[in-house]
């Protein structure tokens, strides 16, 4: 599985890191899901008074998502012969 990060600057200046989105071809049928949890846990961090640094994208979506979403999106499947 391909994840990326995203790093910015709120409108208060502060530094946010969101880890762990998946990246996920245009075909996939979450592909749709996953942009807009990715919207709504921006939208969602944008009232969060805590004002953490540092975000993980895959606990929300485990938080949000069925198991068996989650499961397909981060499963690792077990390479053969170790390749």
């Amino acid at each position: 599985m391909l994840v990326k990060c995203l790093e910015f600057k709120t409108k208060n200046g502060q530094k946010v890191k969101i880890l762990d989105i998946p990246v996920l071809p245009l075909k996939s049928p979450f592909y749709f899901k996953v942009n807009v949890k990715l919207h709504a846990f921006l939208a969602e961090m944008d009232f969060d008074s805590k004002s953490k640094t540092i975000y993980s994208f895959r606990e929300y979506l485990r938080k949000t998502l069925k198991w068996t979403e989650y499961d397909y999106l981060y499963n690792d499947k077990e390479l053969k012969n170790n390749a």
